[in-house]
């Protein structure tokens, strides 16, 4: 089984940024300028381009536009996943127009439900649901909360709603290079009919086999701080994904 892999772009105050464990105040700036950092992916033979506007995530509307739109421009024709922020049928259907070819959905997948669904439904197969989890509980907000849904009840309650993937992110290994949580992704992966994309924690190419080894309907990987401190090479990655 190949694995599709996302490199990512996480957006903070206009810098490509990662952080640990999802604390904003632990961020470390990797470069200046995002539609560079973007050709640069594409260029090296990524097919996919994973985006995040962390700042969006925490105030709940777009905080990064500019730096959005920059990316589309300098990647045309390249597939664009962009998360944080979208919280309204509006504001979705305008990155799905501007060119993103997929959006991802965190908080409102817990908060406002009957969005999430509609928007499912509206852009069918355009939209992720991103599913972050603290100790197997879902974190919104930004992981700034966490929920009382697990992340497996939270994925079966959309496997009807025409969601393209289920983007599982340990928020614990995030940005740590500790290795992904195969176990539990897999797990997730076998509990729901959608595809799962892993995130948060690939440190070397070990983590990418793994993942694709698993056979447990993993779909694909998300890599960021191992790409950045050149822990994996872009064509080793490639090639470890089959």
């Amino acid at each position: 089984m190949t694995l599709t892999l996302y490199p990512a772009i996480d957006l903070k105050g206009g810098q490509v940024v990662r952080l640990r464990r999802g604390e904003m105040d632990q961020a470390t700036v990797y470069a200046e300028d995002p539609a560079a950092q973007a050709r640069a992916f594409i260029a090296a033979g990524f097919a996919w381009v994973h985006v995040v506007d962390l700042d969006g995530a925490f105030a709940g509307r777009p905080a990064n536009a500019e730096a959005v739109r920059a990316i589309l421009a300098a990647v045309p024709g390249a597939r664009i996943q962009l998360g944080g922020g979208i919280r309204s049928m509006a504001v979705a259907e305008a990155w799905l127009a501007a060119g993103v070819s997929r959006i991802i959905l965190g908080s409102a997948a817990v908060k406002d439900p009957d969005f999430a669904r509609a928007a499912c439904r509206a852009f069918p197969a355009r939209v992720a649901l991103g599913i972050d989890a603290r100790e197997g509980m879902v974190a919104t907000e930004g992981w700034a909360e966490t929920s009382d849904v697990s992340a497996t009840d939270l994925a079966k309650r959309f496997e009807d709603s025409g969601a393209a993937a289920v983007i599982y992110t340990d928020i614990a290994r995030d940005g740590m290079l500790g290795g992904v949580n195969v176990e539990a992704t897999a797990a997730l992966a076998r509990a729901v009919r959608l595809p799962v994309i892993a995130s948060g924690g690939v440190a070397g190419v070990a983590d990418l086999v793994a993942l694709r080894e698993a056979r447990a309907g993993i779909e694909g990987a998300i890599i960021g701080r191992a790409l950045y401190d050149g822990r994996i090479a872009p064509e080793a990655a490639l090639a470890a994904a089959g």
